[in-house]
């Protein structure tokens, strides 16, 4: 059985410039469904079936993703949607904000958003992918600029069930996630804009990874890289002996002059880097929608410049070029 999500998604590429994904994905998706499911995902499953249709009476996305309001519906409703979304804990990317209820995430994703927007082109009639999406709060604020298709590409699971559980309140039929990694994308070369933020450091081959991102892009494409970094020349690359802020998987973090370096190998043009800020406790934290640990854990109690481990605290760094 194919999920209806991924029919949708079939139909609406069918004619247009990703239609070549077809010869692909339909087969890898059928494999994923028999053979990589999670262990919770039928229950996951069940409780989306559990969502009472609502009447949203507004959709706001420029500022932030917010889809109707509390008087839209009643007390016991909202009790009931607190309870379901709560079963999709931890959230950690967004705030999304459902017919009254704050989904308070870790992390403020509306602040990295708010410092890459003003730098891309418009999204304006675009196909625009975005690699390793999360839980698709990013691709909301892109769907606010009118373009033709987003589609989020990112192998978590529990990602995709609360993308689903935030879509059944505005039922966009351009805005889309799948399951995969990018390494599972053919070489599509047909996006107008490719987003990639917060996943480059967590690449054993960052060179192989940048190529990836550049061979889903058309001709002339926009390339949104949002990476941690350090502080040096375009010879300083760091990488962690064993953990970096209690993350194993944290890989290479180089300078923007080295990461322009490798951009301008990998074959990119017009790189430039425009913006650099520190990742702050009041960006990722602890809240009551994700109660494990969090940024405020990993740090150095008596140096805020420092993680745990003594590394350089987190610093990240926006680039956008063309491919």
């Amino acid at each position: 059985m194919t999920l209806p999500w991924f029919k949708d998604f079939y139909q609406h590429i069918a004619q247009s410039p990703l239609s070549h994904w077809l010869e692909v994905l339909p087969a890898q998706l059928a494999l994923w469904q028999q053979e990589q499911l999670h262990g919770d995902f039928n229950k996951w499953l069940k409780l989306l079936a559990l969502f009472p249709k609502t009447e949203v009476s507004s959709v706001e996305l420029l500022h932030k993703v917010e889809f109707g309001q509390a008087q839209d519906i009643n007390d016991y409703t909202q009790k009931q949607l607190l309870g379901l979304f709560k079963q999709f804990m931890p959230w950690r990317k967004g705030p999304f904000y459902i017919h009254g209820i704050h989904i308070d995430t870790e992390w403020r994703s509306d602040w990295k958003w708010d410092r890459v927007a003003p730098h891309i082109h418009s999204l304006k009639n675009r196909h625009v992918l975005d690699v390793g999406c999360g839980s698709g709060y990013h691709m909301w604020r892109m769907l606010a600029q009118d373009p033709s298709l987003v589609v989020g590409a990112d192998p978590s699971q529990l990602f995709l069930m609360q993308f689903q559980a935030i879509k059944h309140f505005n039922p966009d039929p351009r805005i889309h996630l799948i399951p995969v990694g990018i390494e599972q994308l053919p070489e599509l070369k047909a996006f107008d804009t490719v987003f990639s933020m917060g996943v480059l450091y967590h690449r054993r081959s960052p060179i192989d990874f940048l190529y990836q991102l550049k061979n889903q892009l058309r001709k002339g494409g926009e390339l949104v890289l949002e990476t941690l970094v350090v502080e040096g020349d375009e010879h300083t690359v760091f990488m962690p002996q064993d953990r970096y802020a209690q993350m194993r998987n944290v890989w290479y973090l180089p300078s923007t002059k080295a990461l322009t370096l490798w951009m301008q190998r990998v074959g990119f043009k017009n790189i430039r880097v425009v913006d650099v800020a520190l990742t702050t406790t009041e960006e990722q934290r602890k809240t009551q929608w994700m109660e494990s640990l969090s940024l405020a854990d990993f740090m150095d109690p008596n140096d805020a410049r420092r993680t745990i481990e003594g590394h350089p605290a987190p610093l990240r760094a926006v680039l956008i070029a063309e491919s």
